[in-house]
């Protein structure tokens, strides 16, 4: 039997799809980098929208993610005039550096593999 999505989960897919639309589409402000969206997650109530987002160049997130915020209400008018719900969801733009954490790790991984090879070859 397959597995059902609940309505929160069915919610956030199409709130993802459709902010990745508008922020290339309606935002014009030439501030924002390459804004890629990661993940949405719905409130249980449906009220609240978290964006998980990424953008290049790096060095922009904060500033992207001021910029997201800000611009909050007119995305979320925007949206409702996408999306047939009863309430559309207040967005909260949040930047996503997990990406980033991921390399470190696997740097830091790569390093001491490196280093235990070093030590082993001189060891012999």
């Amino acid at each position: 039997m397959p597995k059902e999505y609940s309505r929160g989960s069915r919610v956030a897919n199409l709130v993802a799809q459709e902010m990745a639309v508008l922020i290339q589409q309606e935002l014009k402000d030439p501030r924002l980098g390459m804004i890629t969206i990661n993940d949405v997650k719905i409130s249980r109530d449906l009220g609240f929208a978290d964006i998980y987002f990424t953008v290049l160049p790096d060095e922009k997130s904060e500033e992207s993610e001021e910029i997201l915020n800000g611009a909050g209400g007119y995305l979320r008018t925007r949206l409702a005039k996408r999306i047939s719900l009863r309430t559309t969801p207040s967005l909260r733009f949040h930047y996503d550096n997990t990406i980033n954490h991921g390399a470190q790790l696997s740097r830091a991984i790569n390093e001491a593999i490196a280093s235990d090879q070093h030590k082993c070859r001189s060891g012999k």
